[in-house]
């Protein structure tokens, strides 16, 4: 179970590190993908933000996973669920495609939450 704990963890952290990656070097269709699309050229501010904290928890996740062991990343995976939790709620408010607040966000939300017990039970 530690295997599986840690290579999920280390593969939901690897994602998020690619989409804020994506979001600082191809913001348009990051911000498509997301589920609302935004101009990069209106508010590029905002979608270096969203890069800049995806790539963020992607690499502290990866740190705490690396230096401090399961039970540090399980406690931060079930507090970055927040997130995807939030994003999902954001593109439901703003108009933005249900498949993709439902089946990306939520989806991924779950899948952390599943992450971080498997964490803890490491």
């Amino acid at each position: 179970m530690t295997l599986a704990a840690y290579t999920l963890a280390t593969m939901l952290n690897l994602l998020v590190l690619f989409i804020g990656f994506r979001f600082l070097f191809r913001p348009g269709p990051a911000a498509a993908g997301y589920g609302v699309p935004a101009r990069a050229d209106v508010n590029p501010a905002y979608l270096t933000i969203k890069g800049l904290r995806d790539g963020t928890f992607g690499i502290m996740g990866l740190a705490l996973l690396a230096f401090e062991g399961a039970h540090a990343g399980g406690w931060f995976m079930l507090v970055v669920a927040l997130c995807p939790l939030g994003d999902t709620v954001i593109v439901l408010r703003n108009g933005g495609n249900k498949a993709v607040a439902y089946g990306i966000h939520l989806a991924t939300a779950v899948a952390v939450l599943i992450s971080a017990a498997l964490l803890f039970a490491a």
